[in-house]
């Protein structure tokens, strides 16, 4: 938290909790949880910090549990739906979140939801957390807004529908591009089809922001792509505001943004998203922001 103030971040819009169970061979109690929120919304010093309930599963297994392996990971237990069959450890966290809450600015956002019925499931959870504390007169905000990441393309299709129920979506575009496309993006025989600016990607992406518009509530982007300058004026182009990405790519980012107009960065998304492949889509990217914004692009790989 205290690098992202230093490097010219508004906030926190994901805070990761994984670290929590992979980093110890006892699981963390709900104080645990809570020390370690409060000490991020303290420092944030009223700016909001948005959390991400844990996302384990997949590639991520705690050390205090044994799982059985499983032959599609990605496809399997993982996320929200490892959390739902979970519920003991998962309201932990929720109680600590909620407690934390009353520190500060958090958002509680659940991962990867596929379906209207995981989301429905998961914020009844916060809410008996939200009971538990009320009968123990326990502080916390009951009015904390409740998001969702779109990750899967289900998720996306159906945004409408979601934007009903959510306060606010994350775009999660590491999973999208890894679903969307079919591609396990840790698999080094097929990364070259990890692309996150194939046409496929980008209109769902279109579609998220669209659906949050029409339902007025906000939608921001997080991921790989989200941090890369050379995203920036499609992101913005299609509506996004709100960018997440690691502290050290912010002063990077600023700059190409500082270098463009919202009307520019229409106008680049409308041509990106007519095109027919991910190719044409990179390379008009990157030649748009050479040109546009200069300075931002000296140092840069060829091939980047």
């Amino acid at each position: 938290a205290q690098a992202v103030l230093e490097l010219g971040g508004v906030g926190v819009g994901l805070y990761r909790t994984e670290f929590l169970y992979l980093t110890g061979s006892v699981e963390p109690t709900e104080e645990d949880h809570y020390q370690v929120y409060k000490k991020c919304i303290e420092v944030l010093g009223g700016r909001p910090l948005t959390i991400r309930t844990v996302d384990l599963g997949a590639d991520k297994y705690t050390q205090s549990r044994t799982e059985i392996p499983e032959r599609n990971p990605f496809l399997g237990l993982r996320s929200i739906r490892y959390c739902l069959q979970h519920m003991t450890m998962f309201k932990t966290q929720l109680r600590a979140i909620l407690r934390a809450s009353a520190h500060g600015e958090i958002k509680v956002m659940f991962p990867l939801i596929t379906t209207l019925h995981e989301f429905r499931q998961a914020r009844h959870l916060l809410h008996d957390a939200m009971e538990d504390l009320e009968e123990l007169g326990i502080e916390h905000d009951p009015d904390i807004p409740v998001g969702m990441m779109v990750e899967v393309p289900s998720a996306a299709i159906m945004a409408d529908a979601f934007a009903r129920e959510a306060d606010f979506f994350s775009i999660g575009t590491n999973d999208l591009v890894q679903y969307t496309l079919a591609v396990d993006r840790t698999n080094e025989r097929v990364a070259s089809l990890y692309q996150p600016t194939h046409p496929a990607v980008i209109k769902l992406i279109r579609d998220v922001v669209r659906a949050g518009k029409r339902r007025g509530i906000p939608v921001s982007c997080c991921g790989e792509s989200a941090g890369e300058p050379i995203f920036a004026p499609l992101l913005l182009g299609l509506g996004l505001r709100t960018l997440s990405l690691t502290a050290s790519g912010i002063p990077g980012l600023k700059q190409v943004v500082r270098g463009l107009s919202i009307a520019q960065c229409e106008m680049i998304a409308k041509k990106a998203i007519s095109l027919d492949s991910e190719t044409e889509v990179t390379a008009y990217l990157r030649d748009k922001v050479k040109t546009l914004v200069p300075e931002a692009f000296e140092g840069w790989a060829d091939d980047r």
